[in-house]
């Protein structure tokens, strides 16, 4: 017993003091939030355009440079590598989600996107948020980054936010995966098992608009064509710093 008390005490505090310290270190090739600048913007190019495998990106009608969507991005790269103008560059910047999905569109301004709660809401969840997850299909990258944040050095539940087994005891979702056609059902018995009022939180592209599988017959292309979504949170994966993030500004507590 000695032993581990003094194993413990040397291995000093563990948990990082984000939101109240700086952010933890990103890995080198992180890929954050894009920045376009449509001055760089070859007319009707069009290289990125054909290098994007979900479609993310698109021209402008009647104007220079192109628009990205976060919610089909995967965050590859290909359209940054493809653009030898130098159009398209990811940022470091890791505040990605946000509650209305068209904020989620990329153009030349860079804008932070708001994330926004009712007072009523923020009131009944800012001090404690019970979560049911939903694995909808997804490949288990994005559910290994959401388990990381209930680990010792992101201790989620210091912020009063919690995974629990029932639905029952939940105040809402946290879906990821492209919703396929076998977890419609599951995920919609899930919904209306969660007692009102509740959130629904779409994580990385599948759940927001059906990641590499968009258009596929037998997905639903994302958690909203099925439930109202309050908070979108874009990666292939997102980094779990960007869920703990998004989370945090939604009951705003960062």
């Amino acid at each position: 017993m000695f032993d581990v008390l003094l194993a413990r005490w040397k291995q000093g505090h563990r948990t990082m003091r984000y939101p109240a310290g700086p952010p933890p270190e990103l890995p080198e090739r992180f890929a954050g939030r894009p920045v376009i600048d449509a001055a760089r913007c070859p007319s009707d190019c069009g290289q990125c355009v054909a290098a994007c495998p979900t479609g993310a990106i698109g021209l402008i009608q009647g104007e220079r440079g192109v628009q990205l969507d976060m919610g089909r991005c995967l965050f590859c790269r290909a359209c940054e590598t493809s653009c030898g103008a130098g159009t398209i560059a990811f940022s470091r910047d890791y505040r990605l989600a946000a509650t209305r999905r068209e904020d989620l569109i990329v153009r030349d301004t860079v804008r932070q996107a708001a994330i926004t709660l009712d007072a009523a809401s923020r009131r009944l969840f800012g001090h404690s948020l019970k979560l049911r997850q939903v694995s909808a299909g997804g490949c288990n990258a994005c559910e290994a980054d959401t388990n990381v944040l209930g680990t010792v050095a992101w201790d989620l539940g210091r912020f009063g936010i919690q995974f629990v087994a029932s639905p029952r005891h939940a105040d809402g979702l946290l879906i990821t995966g492209p919703v396929t056609k076998n977890m419609r059902t599951a995920v919609e018995k899930t919904y209306q098992a969660v007692p009102w009022p509740k959130l629904v939180i779409a994580v990385g592209a599948c759940a927001i608009a059906g990641g590499p599988y968009i258009g596929h017959a037998e997905v639903h292309d994302g958690a909203a064509s099925l439930l109202p979504v309050d908070l979108f949170v874009p990666g292939c994966p997102p980094h779990p710093l960007t869920i703990l993030e998004g989370l945090l500004a939604l009951l705003g507590r960062r």
